[in-house]
């Protein structure tokens, strides 16, 4: 790679030690913003250790190959037997928008399997929480090892699983986040706040529990925007997915982002 970002360079030097014409539409306009070139993409791997908790935390890096060294920081959480490197069409799209994305490997070999019995919400919950205490540790060791990291304007985004550990980590620090988007999660739910913006892309097949979704009331109150795609269950929402899916939920993530 010819051009180092500034904020990647000193990253990896740690690692070691511990105008819309008249007529168009709204979706139209995400579909062409969407299309449009991307800058260079450099991917990176960070290997974290947590030692509060005896863990090691692979991190996939996706950044800008060159451009401003201030990045916001957006954290992208992987479905329940995925990897952090199964959201790659999604990483490109946030890094287009200024984002520095680390896309968190949560489950680790030896790892207590999800939990397939019981009521999802309680069984469930001690592995969301670990995954709440994954993302501030990521949070703050990219920060300590650079300061130009704009963790004020936090993206969280997730996947089923992951995107139930967002909904919880904006339940409980919702001071901390700007923005979160959910893939289909269905056990953990969506914040009712107006200290943060929330999408949800919602899947042709999968519904969610009783109350996870805001009602009508609900998403008008605090602008909660909840999307059904049609075409796309919820085992496509990754880099499996069709050309059409991945646009379709490209133009709906963009818009979301653009809009002030």
């Amino acid at each position: 790679m010819k051009f180092v970002l500034p904020l990647i360079a000193s990253l990896l030097l740690l690692v070691g030690c511990a105008h819309k014409p008249s007529g168009t539409s709204t979706r139209a306009v995400g579909i062409a913003k969407s299309q449009a070139k991307r800058p260079e993409v450099r991917r990176d791997t960070l290997t974290l250790f947590d030692k509060a908790r005896n863990r090691v935390v692979p991190v996939a890096l996706y950044s800008a190959a060159s451009g401003k060294p201030e990045q916001k920081l957006a954290i992208l959480n992987h479905g329940y037997g995925g990897t952090n490197r199964a959201y790659s069409f999604i990483a490109q799209a946030l890094v287009a928008h200024g984002y520095l994305v680390a896309s968190v490997q949560h489950e680790l070999p030896g790892d207590e399997p999800l939990p397939t019995t019981g009521t999802p919400y309680e069984v469930r919950m001690p592995h969301w929480r670990r995954g709440v205490q994954t993302m501030l540790f990521v949070i703050e060791e990219l920060k300590s090892r650079n300061s130009r990291v704009d963790t004020k304007h936090l993206l969280l985004i997730g996947h089923s699983h992951g995107g139930d550990m967002v909904m919880l980590f904006a339940r409980d620090y919702p001071e901390r986040v700007d923005k979160v988007i959910s893939l289909d999660n269905r056990r953990m739910p969506l914040p009712r706040t107006d200290q943060l913006r929330v999408l949800s892309l919602r899947s042709s097949d999968q519904p969610a529990d009783e109350g996870v979704l805001p009602t009508a009331a609900e998403q008008e109150k605090y602008g909660i925007q909840i999307i059904k795609l049609p075409a796309t269950i919820h085992n496509d929402m990754w880099d499996g997915a069709t050309n059409a899916q991945k646009q379709e939920m490209l133009t709906y993530i963009n818009n979301f982002l653009e809009k002030k």
